[in-house]
């Protein structure tokens, strides 16, 4: 190190300087070398590749060349393996590499420590107390097991299996077994590959039952296919199951009977097969694809870390030899020579800054390699691909994009079949009405024996998402509950935890419990629970029913005010002057005076302003429109509260049920209620803490006899038998179904809670959220509302109790108003026979001469009255006429031409304004007032 400054000053002064004469190097340096056995192994053939590539590569060890000095040792034979260091250190020795076998590997290490010989290694070594010239080239165990634990905790991993061959495994991983300490939910469990036997399939049997899904794997390389293949006997090797294999040579494992399979694989690399160190390495070995498998691969990892080795050995030589010099004392192992040159060469080993084919090497203080880089990978088809890195500081880096993962499960996707498991629950999966024989039904397949909304949600999710699919029903017909003895679930969550169905899709609320078993995608309906009830059968129509807004005694009141209004507004009329005018308006002194409020005309004031209709006939003086003021105020409070009630009134009958809400039920005990015994609404009572519904469940649980059902059906009916006397809760969607199509039921109140039913799938499936983002790009498209509106409102009866006829319907029938059509045909047969009456009393009145005949004169009026073409004009009876000589009045006024212009003496008629016999008339009824003069 002295000499290094003086020789960068000397050349920095351009003083001609050659390094040989300061820097002498052995012409030849030699490298042992012990392989463990007998035979060539690629370890050995990796050692010779590497020296005959440094000695081609004239830019390193430029005036010395390498030579190997290769011997074989029996394994865990020490004696014969220190034996054999003495006999190649006697010539000289750099380093010594090997052997793999730790037992002997550990002895020869005492063997360099004393003679100061570099002892290089490319075995995984555990331990943390090397000697001064022991440098390990291979990864340390505690670096490996960090990027083990980064990786479980990159992926959330929640639960996990640990299946390791020996006691070396667990050293390995042992920061995958300290992470549960960090994070209390997860849960580790540790398994020991079978030593007495290579049959592991009872163990792998044992884990498929437990029901994970997550296995490390860590076991020799040679055991991995073996391991994989019985795993994938019973089933371990599918969609659902994740392994990460310790392995650095995942690539040299052959995967091809798994290239259907959508598995998930996952390890680390060092070597990277697309770096132009690696393919310059595979050019000088003249490797052909093929040609090695395993570890006679040329990029296997212990070949490659010998190469490597040789590298930084060779390269730790040409910077001593630049700067110091070094030379290759003969040692002696009987006279304990050590080294001369051993501790420096040592040192700069450590010192190496070299970018291998297993990446950037470099050692700290204490020899151990640090800062490296590995390359996570993944399987796809039979091979393994890069998906990231992972560094010390850093820890894992995935390096594809989020639609690169989402388009990889995709394509998974589209290359699978999923199994679909469903049950017979209307309106989701329904039997078709089909008239074929037994033999040709069995032929059909699913879809055309079976329709619904399930059908059609799933045909619109496989066209969105390109898969696949076979449906089945459920072996025993249960969604998916856990069996309180045995603690196991049944049903379709059973089915998908042994991954015999890859979705189970039906009205499968999402829960909590259930959630903890399989994987769940968004919710593509929602719903909560509600409450069914049957309606209260409506009483008999009744014709006067528009008289109910009003009492009986009101309407006696109205009717009794209203009469009493009309004969004081006659006698108040009657009492003050300024109701009585002239009239003959052209007399300036009129000889009497006449009010127009008699008793006919009060009672049809009344009678108009009560309806609200006017009358032409209106009051002059204060008192008659005091009295007129008040009944109109009068008349308006009464037709306003009418008018508001009546539609209540006509309709109560509709609305009338003994309870509205869940509190109502719970304040009462006559009418009973119940669940479904084994599904989401039981368990929703059964854990709420709400006050509510922990007094309603309480009732039911000690019910006797039993509120709960087998099923939906059985309460829908038990609601309907029961009349009124038992209500059921059930989901909202299942309500809405019935309540549609079945006119005498209603649901309660609202929504107790709101859940949703979404897709289960086995537990950690990969295509949880691929299937997810289908369902929402159906629902934002609009389709699960057309599917919803299809099998609820359209199909199979569907808007049948909400249609414009049904009896749900806001509109009112004739026998709810008919009595109004009676009060009118009554009233104008009434008026028929009253003007009958008046036709008949005043032609009674005229006719006087008894000779003449009633009905020929009652004829010819009507047939006047009821010809269309006369017009609305009636001529005055002249003086030859039948009636024209007849007196109808007492003072001598005639009827006919002298009653309009004077009789037969040339007297004037004493109405000379009236217009027609009639006026006459009616002037003798009306009332007077006479004034004397």
């Amino acid at each position: 190190m002295v000499l290094l400054p003086i020789v960068i000053l000397l050349m920095g002064l351009g003083v001609p300087l050659s390094l040989g004469q300061l820097a002498p190097v052995p012409d030849i340096i030699r490298l042992g070398a012990l392989f463990d056995g007998t035979e060539v192994t690629p370890l050995e053939a990796a050692f010779i590749h590497g020296i005959n590539m440094v000695n081609d590569d004239r830019s390193i060890l430029i005036r010395s060349r390498l030579t190997s000095a290769i011997d074989k040792v029996p394994q865990s034979d020490s004696f014969k393996a220190s034996k054999k260091v003495c006999q190649m250190a006697t010539s000289g020795l750099a380093a010594i590499f090997g052997p793999s076998v730790p037992s002997t590997a550990n002895h020869i290490q005492s063997i360099s420590d004393t003679f100061h010989i570099p002892h290089i290694e490319t075995r995984w070594d555990y331990s943390f107390d090397r000697g001064d010239y022991a440098i390990n080239i291979h990864p340390h165990p505690s670096s490996l097991s960090k990027a083990y634990a980064d990786l479980v905790k990159a992926f959330g991993w929640k639960s996990l299996v640990l299946l390791y061959e020996n006691e070396e495994s667990m050293i390995k991983l042992q920061e995958v077994l300290k992470y549960p300490r960090h994070v209390d939910t997860i849960r580790l469990t540790v398994r020991q590959l079978y030593t007495d036997t290579d049959d592991y399939r009872p163990l792998l049997k044992e884990i498929k039952t437990s029901g994970a899904t997550k296995i490390v794997l860590d076991c020799a390389f040679n055991k991995i296919e073996k391991v994989l293949k019985q795993a994938d006997e019973i089933g371990l090797i599918s969609d659902y199951h994740s392994f990460l294999i310790t392995s650095l040579d995942l690539e040299r494992v052959d995967f091809s009977p798994y290239k259907r399979s959508n598995v998930n694989i996952t390890g680390f690399r060092m070597i990277d097969p697309a770096s132009p160190q690696v393919s310059h390495y595979l050019k000088k070995w003249n490797y052909r694809a093929g040609d090695g498998k395993g570890e006679f691969h040329p990029l296997y990892s212990e070949n490659i870390l010998m190469y490597d080795s040789v590298r930084v050995v060779a390269k730790a030589m040409d910077d001593l030899a630049q700067i110091e010099g070094f030379s290759l004392n003969p040692i002696s192992c009987r006279r304990s020579q050590p080294l001369e040159y051993g501790p420096k060469l040592a040192e700069y080993i450590r010192r190496v800054e070299y970018m291998g084919l297993s990446g950037e090497v470099f050692f700290d203080a204490d020899g151990f390699r640090t800062d490296f880089q590995l390359d996570l990978l993944e399987k796809r088809r039979d091979h393994m691909y890069k998906i990231g890195i992972w560094t010390p500081d850093v820890g894992i880096n995935v390096t594809l994009t989020q639609s690169e993962v989402e388009g990889q499960i995709v394509e998974k996707l589209q290359n699978k079949t999923l199994r679909i498991t469903t049950s017979d629950t209307t309106p989701f999966i329904m039997k078709k009405a089909l008239d074929v024989p037994k033999e040709a039904l069995e032929r059909m397949s699913f879809e055309e024996k079976y329709e619904g909304y399930v059908i059609d949600l799933v045909k619109e999710l496989a066209k969105a998402l390109k898969f696949k699919y076979k449906f089945h029903m459920v072996m025993d017909g249960k969604y998916g509950n856990v069996d309180p003895k045995t603690g196991e679930w049944n049903g379709m969550i059973r089915e998908l935890q042994d991954q015999k169905a890859d979705m189970a899709v039906i009205d499968l609320s999402i829960t909590l419990e259930r959630q903890s078993a399989v994987d769940f995608t968004m919710p593509f309906m929602n719903t909560g629970v509600g409450i069914l009830y049957k309606k209260k059968a409506p009483p008999a129509p009744n014709l006067f029913s528009f008289l109910s807004p009003l009492s009986l005694d009101v309407w006696i009141y109205m009717t009794t005010a209203y009469l009493a209004i009309s004969i004081q507004m006659f006698l108040l009329a009657r009492v003050t002057p300024y109701e009585w005018d002239n009239p003959h308006p052209c007399k300036s002194d009129p000889d009497e005076l006449e009010t127009q409020f008699n008793v006919k005309n009060a009672l049809w004031f009344g009678i108009g302003s009560f309806l609200c209709q006017g009358s032409d006939i209106l009051p002059k003086a204060i008192s008659t429109r005091m009295v007129a003021g008040m009944w109109w105020f009068f008349t308006l409070i009464m037709i306003s509260s009418y008018t508001a009630n009546l539609a209540a009134f006509l309709t109560a009958a509709k609305m009338d049920v003994p309870i509205n809400s869940a509190d109502d039920l719970a304040k009462q005990t006559k009418i009973k209620y119940g669940t479904y015994c084994c599904g989401s609404t039981n368990s929703f009572f059964r854990g709420s803490t709400i006050p509510t519904y922990t007094k309603l469940n309480a009732f039911m649980e000690s019910a006797k006899p039993s509120v709960y059902t087998s099923g939906n059906q059985e309460g829908i009916e038990r609601v309907r038998k029961e009349e009124g006397a038992y209500a059921f809760f059930m989901e909202g969607a299942a309500i809405e179904y019935h309540v549609e199509r079945t006119c005498d039921l209603t649901q309660i109140g609202g929504l107790l809670d709101s859940k949703g039913y979404g897709i289960a799938l086995p537990p950690d499936s990969p295509y949880t959220s691929t299937v997810s983002n289908g369902i929402l790009y159906l629902q934002e498209a609009g389709i699960l509302q057309q599917l919803k509106i299809k099998w609820w409102k359209e199909m199979h009866g569907g808007g049948k109790c909400t249609g414009s006829g049904g009896e749900d319907s806001a509109q009112l029938g004739l026998p709810n108003l008919g009595g109004v059509f009676i009060v009118l045909l009554a009233g104008m047969i009434a008026s028929c026979i009253i003007a009958i009456i008046e036709f008949v009393w005043k032609k009674r009145i005229l006719l006087q001469d008894e000779n003449e005949s009633l009905l020929a004169e009652m004829w010819g009026d009507f047939k006047f009255a009821v010809d269309l073409r006369a017009s609305d004009t009636k001529p005055v009876p002249k003086e030859g006429s039948r009636a024209g000589s007849k007196s109808i009045l007492n003072d001598g006024s005639h009827y006919g031409t002298n009653i309009l212009e004077g009789d037969r003496e040339g007297r004037k008629t004493d109405h000379p304004d009236d217009e027609s016999p009639y006026a006459t008339f009616n002037d003798n009824y009306s009332t007077t007032k006479s004034h004397k003069g």
